[in-house]
């Protein structure tokens, strides 16, 4: 079966329970604390991994991100080109309010200091069939999408979080485009999701672009194709990592072979009980609990 490489991103996720989210100006005081693994490259290679793909992470730690290694080495993730540096980690401040919504602050640290012996690594892996995933969280990104043009690679890109780098992105090489509202209206710069989404399948017409809606859902489009997908309902405690989920159990989906029809259900199925749990890579579900939030539907 066709492989994962994922050139991506590793943090270390500090979490803190709050009756309201923060504004300018304001401060609250926080119920708790907790420290747990994170990275939308880390939540999305152990999505993957435990939805049943083979998975090869690629990045970069610190001398305190030896645990994150450690985390995705455990969930059967090949981590043999993570690389230990000199600098801190990525790591992430996440206020998270009583109704499961999130505010997210990163700082980069490692991850923005992926080098071309990084690359290379990410690119020999690949063979006909495999997929690279890529995130907006570590460097390069641009590099990155040339050399996968050139080999003409198939490239999974989550744009998020959205920084400003993303206008300057040449994405005619990716054939699968996952944004949410924020990210696709940043890059399409319309603000109505279903005008974006027809402005990328526009500017792009031979990717995927799935558009994730939250609570409403998802829209996928290629070409001239539309549909839109419902949300599954649950009770939320934490949205952080519910994205990653999706994403991971999508691409792992597309590796078994199936369809974008099926494997859209899959990851929206995953991410949905990804906010049932709070954290970001603690709540990234085992493969049998999404298979019976599917058959439950």
């Amino acid at each position: 079966m066709p492989k994962l490489i994922n050139l991506g991103s590793l943090c270390v996720d500090n979490v803190y329970s709050v009756d309201t989210i923060a504004t300018v100006g304001e401060t609250v005081a926080s119920r708790n604390h907790a420290v747990f693994p994170g990275g939308k490259g880390l939540n999305q290679s152990l999505a993957a991994s435990k939805a049943g793909a083979e998975v090869h992470h690629i990045g970069c730690v610190g001398e305190d991100g030896n645990w994150l290694k450690e985390i995705l080495a455990e969930a059967g993730v090949n981590v043999g080109n993570v690389r230990r540096i000199e600098t801190r980690s990525g790591h992430a401040v996440i206020q998270v309010d009583s109704a499961g919504q999130n505010s997210i602050v990163i700082s980069g640290g490692a991850n923005r200091s992926i080098q071309v012996l990084d690359r290379d690594a990410a690119f020999a892996l690949i063979k006909p069939g495999d997929w690279l995933l890529l995130q907006n969280e570590i460097n390069d990104i641009e590099d990155v999408l040339q050399e996968a043009g050139d080999r003409d690679v198939n490239v999974a890109f989550n744009v998020a979080p959205v920084d400003g780098r993303e206008q300057n992105y040449c994405l005619d090489a990716v054939r699968l485009l996952i944004v949410n509202e924020v990210e696709a209206a940043a890059l399409a710069r319309e603000s109505v999701p279903d005008t974006a989404l027809d402005a990328l399948c526009g500017r792009y017409p031979t990717a995927h672009i799935v558009l994730t809606l939250g609570r409403d859902g998802l829209l996928h489009g290629i070409g001239d194709h539309r549909e839109k997908l419902a949300a599954y309902r649950v009770e939320a405690v934490d949205e952080t990592a519910a994205g990653d989920a999706f994403v991971g159990y999508l691409m792992a989906g597309l590796l078994s072979g199936e369809g974008y029809a099926k494997a859209l259900i899959l990851g929206s199925a995953a991410g949905a009980l990804a906010v049932t749990q709070e954290g970001a890579a603690s709540s990234i579900p085992k493969y049998s609990d999404v298979l019976a939030m599917q058959n439950s539907s």
